[in-house]
């Protein structure tokens, strides 16, 4: 087996951040690849890491140096604890990029997640939180960056976009990331945005409230408007949503307003559940011109993130009840559960939830190296190393 050809060659060039290299007993691409295998496999904390290994020693010994055995819990802890996350996620980025993904008009979601085992109030130390970016049509994660409260997401968005290619997509955001700072950005990157307008903009938010009303009101007429409904029956609930999008005649004077926007969008939601009925209306500045569908598509795929991606760590992998804080480990070890989330939804042939992909993984070898080579990249050779079978 050549694991040269899959992403672990991207991780090669890891700098092992133990001191005095000449006297370790574990390799660290070996600590790395075994934690990376028991994550897929079930493995939420170090101990149960330890017991994989163990159990699937003479398996790993076909492909692994493993020169003193499998590392004890402390050793994977320590090693993740002192490992430096910018250099583990930069990794993780290169193997990404490597990746053939159509990236036209994909939907990039960015939302924030608090890791909230990762805290300690007796230490006064906050929990992680991290913000992520999620490309929708392709379910995968693409890169992610730390900061160190949730307000703090303003300063940390424009970073995750530097280091994306978002040309030709359309990225959405939430509220909190309505700034005309980061529209800017994105029109300065080639692509368009779809962002989610609240009272944190109180003055644009009150403008654009009112012209929808005067449109209903008027039925929009004289304004250059397009308007879609879509029905959703789903576990006895009914919802309809009807999206209307309004486009400046002339763009220049939306622009004077905020970068690069050309329409609003406003989404109305009725639900029905147990005769019971719900309404809500919100409000989206875009850069997209005329174009509904597009809209509609960013609007309604937004939340794709909660759902695929952090709903799936808390779910599946317990990053909330995760109590890894020492050192850098809590953010390592979320990399590494981003690692195998992304290479488990890029495995096509199981059609079960993660949670059940997961231990099928643990129990077949076979299809756990389906899992591992996922993806076809955009290399053709990845160095040499962990070419041992």
């Amino acid at each position: 087996m050549n694991l040269s050809q899959t992403f672990l060659g991207h991780f090669e060039s890891l700098e092992d951040p133990r001191l005095n290299n000449h006297n370790l007993r574990h390799n660290l691409i070996d600590i790395l690849v075994i934690t990376i295998l028991a994550t897929i496999c079930g493995a939420d904390t170090w101990a149960e890491v330890s017991e994989f290994g163990t159990a699937k020693y003479e398996w790993l010994k076909t492909f692994l140096a493993l020169p003193n055995g499998i590392p004890s819990h402390d050793t994977f802890g320590r090693v993740f604890a002192l490992m430096n996350p910018k250099k583990f996620e930069a990794c993780f980025c290169d193997w990404i990029d490597s990746l053939e993904i159509d990236r036209d008009r994909e939907i990039i979601a960015i939302d924030g997640k608090t890791l909230r085992g990762s805290g300690n109030r007796r230490k006064n130390k906050k929990p992680l939180h991290l913000v992520s970016a999620w490309a929708v049509n392709n379910r995968l994660m693409l890169a992610q960056v730390k900061t160190e409260e949730r307000s703090n997401e303003i300063e940390a968005i424009p970073r995750l976009l530097s280091m994306l290619d978002i040309s030709k997509c359309i990225v959405t955001i939430d509220a909190m990331g309505c700034q005309k700072s980061i529209a800017q950005q994105v029109i300065d990157q080639k692509a368009d945005y779809v962002l989610s307008l609240k009272e944190n903009q109180p003055s644009l938010y009150q403008d654009i409230a009112s012209i929808f009303a005067l449109g209903e009101a008027r039925q929009f007429k004289k304004m250059l408007n397009a308007r879609k409904v879509e029905k959703v029956h789903d576990h006895g609930r009914i919802e309809t949503r009807r999206y209307t999008l309004i486009s400046a005649r002339d763009p220049i004077m939306f622009q004077f307003r905020w970068p690069g926007m050309r329409s609003i969008g406003m989404l109305e939601v009725t639900r029905t559940t147990n005769n019971e009925v719900e309404r809500s209306k919100r409000f989206f500045i875009t850069s997209l011109d005329e174009d509904i569908d597009g809209f509609m598509r960013a609007a309604r795929k937004h939340w794709c993130i909660e759902i695929n991606l952090h709903w799936s760590l808390d779910v599946s992998f317990k990053e909330d009840l995760n109590r890894a804080r020492a050192g850098h480990s809590a953010q390592n070890l979320a990399t590494v559960r981003r690692i195998a989330l992304n290479l488990l939804t890029q495995e096509k042939t199981h059609k079960n939830g993660i949670s059940c992909r997961r231990k099928t993984a643990g129990w077949n070898h076979k299809y756990l190296m389906d899992v591992l080579t996922m993806g076809k990249t955009k290399k053709s050779s990845l160095g040499p190393g962990l070419n041992r079978s």
